[in-house]
């Protein structure tokens, strides 16, 4: 077999003036300074206006610009520190975290993925609760966490759904935790977690997978997706883990 060659890719037009774009936005604007309408910018560099949306599209979905109805095109907030990986913020038992608020909890048969994932038959009952992590009342990310109906026996006696979800934290904040090991892969929001983070399907999201021990064996297992456009992760000495989401009220300034 002969040796393969690569073949040269030509680069998207757009994505050459994302590029340009980008070193401008860094030269020449600061946060909250609003860009030059597309007229203007699409005559200073010389391209459609077509390929000029495409461009300011990329930059959007990438968290590097904010378009606001009636103002225009901002420059977006850099980014704050926000840990998660804090007993309060992490640990699935943190029933009083002001962080997180609840969508839903069900209990289901466990698909074949899920099975193998938290070490149970498949078609085993699992509890599933849904809940969104707040960051200054804007929300950053939604997450499933599972646990196995066995770890939880006592869970099916509340009948109300906000009840039993309540009941579900309490109880595995008094299994206590063991140890955690956590993952990070870049995805796609598919349609349920991109309607829970009111942005469109395909939207490109950081996916945390977070396995919780207690008593030495699996608790819990719970699968965070953030807004990647938003939100950066960092790991430190500590293993902390930090989201950082670009603040909603940006300061609004005209470009001099």
């Amino acid at each position: 077999m002969g040796q393969g060659q690569l073949t040269a890719v030509p680069e998207p037009k757009y994505w050459h003036l994302r590029t340009v774009l980008v070193r401008t936005i860094d030269s020449e604007f600061s946060t909250g300074q609003v860009l030059p309408n597309e007229r203007e910018l699409a005559a200073r560099f010389g391209v459609a206006r077509a390929t000029l949306r495409q461009a300011l599209d990329q930059l959007e979905l990438e968290g590097r610009l904010v378009r606001r109805r009636g103002i225009g095109t901002l420059i977006a907030a850099p980014r704050v520190g926000v840990p998660v990986n804090g007993r309060e913020a992490s640990w699935p038992g943190s029933a009083r975290s002001q962080a997180w608020r609840i969508v839903d909890c069900v209990t289901s048969p466990a698909s074949a993925q899920l099975a193998r994932a938290l070490g149970v038959a498949e078609g085993a009952p699992v509890h599933t609760l849904r809940r969104l992590r707040l960051v200054q009342g804007v929300t950053m990310a939604t997450e499933s966490l599972h646990v196995p109906a066995a770890a939880l026996p006592h869970l099916a006696e509340f009948a109300a759904e906000s009840d039993r979800a309540r009941a579900m934290l309490r109880q595995l904040e008094r299994l206590g935790i063991d140890g955690e090991s956590r993952s990070v892969e870049l995805g796609v929001a598919e349609a349920d977690s991109a309607a829970l983070l009111e942005r469109p399907p395909g939207t490109p999201v950081l996916v945390v997978t977070t396995q919780y021990a207690a008593s030495g064996r699996l608790a819990a297992l719970a699968v965070s997706t953030y807004r990647a456009d938003t939100c950066k992760l960092t790991f430190g000495e500590t293993g902390l883990v930090e989201v950082t989401p670009v603040q909603s009220d940006v300061p609004v300034r005209s470009a001099s």
